[in-house]
């Protein structure tokens, strides 16, 4: 059995202090917090996107001080509020940086979209299908844990709650899942439990 992600003590200037955290494998964690208390700050603190000013951030044990960050993100999955796609196709996207080619049909059905997506121009793509192929990609790498920023933020209810089920059948298969929501409904629906910053 892994530890899963521990967050214990992190101080990141003065957004965040004396942060504790813990997310198992299979379990989905909500953050929740007025808008900036640091929500989104923690997440990219994680990923080593932000430097702490203190504590500590473990992934199976290991300090992910220590960690190479490409293997680090490669490890844990991070996708922004606000996806960034590169030029090309949605198949360019989540093949980009990885050194043998992605098991596509699995990466875009886990996030709720067709096979033949992969086809598609990633610059013509709506904000909600941007967010599931930023999903995918993060997914290409078989993450260990998954952290989503506001991944409901600008979606109808329908895709919401599409995208709310895939996030329970990945736990449901040992991802350990972050996320920050605003949306009670998320919260309630999504979650295991809810994590107050």
């Amino acid at each position: 059995m892994t530890d899963g992600l521990i967050c214990d003590g992190v101080r990141v200037g003065d957004v965040l202090r004396g942060v504790a955290l813990t997310v198992a494998p299979g379990e989905v964690i909500a953050l929740t917090a007025p808008s900036g208390a640091g929500k989104s700050t923690l997440l990219r603190a994680i990923v080593r996107l932000v430097a702490l000013d203190g504590g500590v951030v473990t992934l199976d044990g290991v300090d992910v001080a220590t960690l190479d960050p490409r293997l680090l993100r490669r490890r844990v999955g991070f996708v922004a509020q606000r996806p960034v796609m590169l030029p090309g196709t949605v198949a360019d996207n989540l093949a980009y940086g990885l050194d043998e080619p992605p098991d596509m049909a699995a990466a875009l059905g886990a996030a709720g979209l067709d096979d033949d997506f992969a086809a598609r121009d990633a610059a013509k793509l709506s904000g909600g299908e941007q967010a599931r192929v930023a999903i995918a990609r993060a997914l290409t790498r078989k993450p260990e844990v998954l952290l989503l920023d506001e991944p409901t933020s600008g979606l109808d209810a329908p895709l919401a709650e599409a995208i709310g089920r895939h996030v329970r059948e990945l736990a449901a298969g040992g991802l350990a899942i972050c996320l920050t929501s605003h949306d009670r409904a998320v919260v309630t629906s999504w979650a295991d439990r809810e994590q107050r910053l």
